[in-house]
């Protein structure tokens, strides 16, 4: 059986709060005439619903006013925020209403196709319809009676689907018939008989939509067809292209009618609301907004065609209901504009008389020329429209022109306009088109979204840019906005704020839907740590010296504090529940054979599976325990490179968490709530065990060794218990372990472990329980399947007589990840990769506050590695990364490290120059006898790399990235400062290569260096 889809975690940072409205541009406008609420979807992935207190019912021609203005006495009321949702997490393309204005759908660039009910009485989330494998762009509805809507995107599908819940009622693959690659949709429309799609191809496809073949294609645009729109009789098929035309098709007669050109750029929107498309709106990239009227036209290019207003920029979306028109851009308002009645009379001067050109003529504008009195801008006194105004429709298409021009005039007229209707507006050409509108009638004001960001180089601070140019600083870790910089420059202040370090990644960070998204996967967001020395707490917590802290671990412990609180809860009851039924029940089925198998094998290590692992578990007793000891990065994480694998180095057990400690320096699990306690292996080892007694993690449980020369044992029982660890983690991980040094060396003892009658199912592999009793039992690959095995133990130790339990949830204590409070609105999302689809679906939303009352949807969606962080505080291992370098003494002037002249070194990147410098002085000189007033290391010693100093709390990792800057071995330097007289140590018999042991009385990094030297520069480890 194969793994389910890779989920993550994504939270989303929360905006300052402020008024409802979009952040980014708007894509999509959807009307409500019935109800005066106008929908809109944008770029940052909301969907709003405005109240407009319009009465948007159609009127006859005689109750029209055909030149309302702003400048009349009448002012409609503006229009409310009503209600918004954050329907998806990427850019919403299109939306449309549907089933009488119930149901509104949209299609949004995180491959959804989604439907929500605002009117619903039990209101819901936007819910998915269905899925696409590429961006959806276009949604469409046959009809506002309809129970179906189409979907197309750039996966060169349509899809139908019901929304009454059956799904996907037909797939059309476009193109397939003509065995071509291409096939993206970006136009489409529906009928209850015919769809018509458009794309980059420049090809207008015609679909049935009941069975999904192809009943004919277009061919005449030159460039990509950018929207469609179809008759209700589906006799007739108009097109806008970005071949700056729009095309009128006739299905009876199978070719182009008309091809339109009132505008000069790419057209980009249409919309009607006439059945036979007599009436309708167009929209371009510069901005200008056209209403054509063909109606009472013998030739559809003898209409009239009216310049109504002009945005700033290109107009995705133009709409029109009653008395207005609403205009969508990529600015995050919305404008209404007054429509203009077009059947009013053009006026036009005695000079100038109707022209028809040839077919052959160019297309232009045909501006007029300047009159000495304008009409006036109103038109209640002549009641008809300005020349000024008036589009020519097409090439062929009657149009007045100046009667008597000489001959360089006329020529200017003739020759194609190539200049746009924006720059037209600030042109002071008086024969330019000039819109109708100049103002809109009312703006929605949309809010500020962040558009640019720049992750610092800790990895924990990003600064941001916002639509009004402003920059701000943001911690990921508090989901908070730091400080803001005003409108200034992004390239200006990164460099004011950034730091010289260098944090692994962990966390992808985005602003594509005008707020700060930070997302969280599995194989990389525990790799990251810092030290708690750097933190910045109001509480103070006692930390173990040079202590790190994950920063995966960290945030995830805090934004699911409230599952967390509520799981630990259902834990209690549950529990409790199981010793009430055990006390009331007086039978023990299978209590000998149960209780047989692990005192059998308590003592032996002949079968890890048998028994329940809690019967041979030591716990601690408290999981707030601080350790007795202080740790760090000690050097014997500083090893000989030449062979990776350290054979006897460590002389302190040395971090009790992090995701970069590699199974050769600590050979057991860290974090495991429930493992065996290596304490009891290590102490009946014959070897001579460290002074620093092993330390716990700060949560109750013993830390895991770091002594790499318990490796070597013969007798170690570890072999079983890391071959059953690892197969709690992830596939990927169990199956990298099992390759490991050390479970070539043990084969015998996972031999057996195989031998063990188990279902073969990948789900059970993650059990935690490998006893008899649970082998048969099927776990849930998700959070749900972790509350399983828990509960499942549970149940073991009451079977085995127990009565008491204590709980196994675990969580991270404060010492190891220090309380954060994220604001309760952040958003958390669960999302599923879709490699067949090329991106991720949302399985869950909520935010940080709601995550306790929406349990029982997280444990079905919810990965099974967030419930092992946050319950059992295990994150899955990985393989250090190291940095190799050499240390040498500055011009010689202190003796050489290396009594065998091996100074390349490697060593964890997290290892601080601290460390490196008391190595040097462990190596260079003789311990000296007052250990309480003796100096620090780096009070006395220096270090360099490229002729800089370096800080004692910078990192390997920071050295080779901001100071190296170059590929091979670091090259670091010691030097002493003369605060102190230095007693050279006497150099030390070098060893014969064979003589490993010999290693008795030196140094921890002198032994592994002398035991790796004698198995040749050529050992590697497996």
């Amino acid at each position: 059986m194969g793994r389910n889809a890779r989920k993550r975690i994504s939270y989303v940072l929360p905006l300052a709060n402020s008024a409802g409205g979009h952040r980014l541009g708007v894509n999509g406008l959807a009307i409500d005439p019935l109800n005066s609420i106008l929908y809109s979807g944008g770029r940052d992935g909301v969907i709003c619903a405005w109240d407009l207190h319009l009465d948007l019912s159609p009127k006859d021609r005689e109750d029209r006013d055909p030149f309302t203005d702003s400048s009349t006495s009448y002012k409609p009321p503006p229009t409310q925020f009503r209600q918004q949702v954050q329907a998806h997490t990427h850019w919403i393309n299109d939306i449309v209403l549907a089933q009488n204005n119930e149901a509104l759908v949209s299609a949004s660039s995180d491959i959804t196709v989604k439907v929500w009910r605002p009117f619903a009485e039990d209101v819901l989330p936007p819910q998915t319809v269905g899925l696409h494998t590429d961006y959806v762009k276009r949604v469409a509805s046959p009809g506002l009676h309809a129970n179906w809507v189409a979907s197309g995107g750039l996966d060169h599908k349509i899809s139908l689907w019901d929304l009454n819940g059956a799904g996907q009622t037909l797939q059309i693959a476009v193109g397939e018939d003509e065995n071509t690659a291409k096939g993206s949709v970006y136009a489409l429309a529906a009928t209850n008989t015919i769809l018509a799609s458009g794309g980059p191809e420049s090809i207008v496809r015609v679909w049935d939509p009941r069975t999904g073949k192809r009943i004919t294609k277009f061919v005449g645009h030159t460039d990509n067809v950018r929207d469609v729109l179809i008759t209700q009789d589906g006799d007739n098929i108009m097109t806008a292209s970005s071949d700056q035309t729009v095309k009128v098709w006739s299905m009876t007669a199978g070719r182009c009618m008309y091809t339109l050109t009132m505008h000069n750029d790419s057209v980009w929107s249409l919309f009607s609301d006439h059945p036979q498309l007599s009436v309708f709106y167009s929209s371009d990239r510069s901005g200008l907004v056209a209403k054509s009227d063909v109606r009472g036209c013998v030739e559809m290019d003898e209409g009239t065609s009216v310049a109504i207003c002009q945005e700033h920029e290109g107009v995705h979306k133009v709409i029109h209901a009653g008395d207005y028109i609403w205009t969508s851009t990529s600015s995050s308002s919305i404008n209404r504009w007054n429509d203009v009645e077009t059947e009013a009379d053009v006026t036009i001067l005695e000079s100038y008389k109707w022209h028809r050109s040839s077919v052959a003529t160019n297309r232009t504008r045909y501006p007029s020329p300047p009159s000495s009195t304008s009409p006036p801008t109103n038109g209640k006194a002549a009641q008809k429209l300005p020349l000024r105004c008036i589009l020519r429709m097409s090439n062929t298409a009657p149009f007045p022109l100046p009667s008597t021009k000489d001959a360089d005039t006329s020529t200017m007229y003739s020759v194609t306009s190539t200049r746009k209707p924006s720059d037209a507006l600030v042109d002071s050409d008086p024969t330019a088109t000039v819109p109708f509108r100049t103002l809109p009638d009312f703006s929605i004001e949309g809010q500020n979204g962040l558009i640019k960001h720049v992750l610092l180089n800790d990895r924990r601070r990003v600064l941001t840019l916002d639509t009004a140019g402003e920059v701000m600083l943001w911690d990921l870790l508090q989901c908070a906005p730091i400080k803001s910089f005003g409108k200034r420059h992004l390239e200006d202040v990164a460099p004011e704020v950034n730091t010289i370090e260098t944090v692994a990644h962990w966390c992808a960070v985005d602003t594509r839907t005008g707020s700060l998204a930070c997302v969280l996967e599995e194989n990389y967001c525990f790799d990251a740590e810092m030290y708690a020395d750097e933190l910045q707490l109001e509480e103070k917590i006692e930390f173990r010296e040079d202590q790190r802290i994950n920063l995966g671990k960290w945030i995830l412990r805090y934004l699911f504090s409230n599952l967390i609180d509520e799981e630990m809860k259902r834990d209690e009851a549950f529990r409790y529940a199981l010793l009430q039924d055990r006390s009331s029940s007086l039978q023990r089925a299978n209590a000998p054979a149960n209780i047989q198998i692990p005192l059998e094998n308590l003592n032996g290590w002949k079968d890890l599976v048998s028994g329940p692992t809690s019967a041979s578990t030591i716990r601690a007793n408290t999981s707030f325990h601080l350790p007795p000891a202080t740790p760090g990065l000690s050097i014997g994480f500083v090893t000989p490179a030449l062979p990776p694998l350290v054979s006897a180095t460590q002389q302190v057990n040395s971090m009790p968490t992090t995701t970069e400690e590699d199974p050769q320096l600590e050979k057991t699990q860290t974090h495991q709530s429930h493992g065996r306690d290596s304490s009891d292996y290590f102490s009946s080892t014959p070897i001579v065990q460290p002074a620093i007694t092993p330390v716990t993690n700060g949560n109750g449980k013993p830390a895991a060794s770091t002594d790499p020369s318990e490796e070597t044992l013969p007798q170690s029982p570890s072999e079983p218990e890391n071959a059953n660890t690892a197969k709690k983690g992830n596939a990927l991980f169990s199956k990298k372990f099992n390759m490991s040094f050390k479970m070539k060396k043990f084969g015998t003892a996972s031999t057996s472990e195989v031998t063990k009658p188990v279902i073969v199912d990948e789900k059970s592999e993650d059990s935690d329980s490998r006893s008899s009793k649970t082998d048969d039992r099927v776990i849930e690959d998700n959070f749900s399947g972790a509350i399983q095995r828990i509960r499942h133990k549970y149940e073991d130790k009451v079977h085995d007589g127990a009565k008491v339990l204590t709980s196994l949830i675990t969580p991270s204590p404060p010492n190891e990840t220090p309380v954060l409070k994220p604001p309760l609105n952040t958003t958390i999302l669960i999302q599923e990769d879709r490699p067949d689809a090329g991106g991720v679906a949302d399985l869950f939303e909520g935010n940080v506050g709601s995550l306790g009352l929406q349990a029982d949807l997280i444990e079905k969606v919810a990965p099974v590695w967030l419930a092992d962080v946050l319950l059992l505080n295990q994150t899955p291992q990985k393989e250090v990364v190291k940095v190799s370098f050499t240390l040498e003494p500055y011009q010689n002037l202190l003796p050489s490290i290396a009594s065998d002249g091996n100074n390349r070194l490697n060593a964890n990147r997290m290892l601080r120059a601290r460390k490196i410098l008391s190595y040097v002085a462990e190596r260079i000189e003789p311990m000296s006898e007052n250990q309480e007033e003796a100096m620090n290391p780096e009070e006395y010693l220096e270090l360099y790399c490229q002729n800089q100093l370096i800080s004692p709390t910078m990192t390997l990792a920071s050295i080779r990235a901001h100071v190296w800057r170059g590929g091979g071995d670091v090259a670091l330097y010691y030097k002493a400062n003369g605060r102190k007289e230095i007693k050279h140590v006497p150099l030390p018999h070098t060893p014969t290569a064979t003589s490993t042991s010999g290693s008795e009385g030196k140094s921890s990094w002198e032994a592994a260096s002398s035991s790796r030297h004698s198995q040749g520069k050529g050992a590697s480890m497996p």
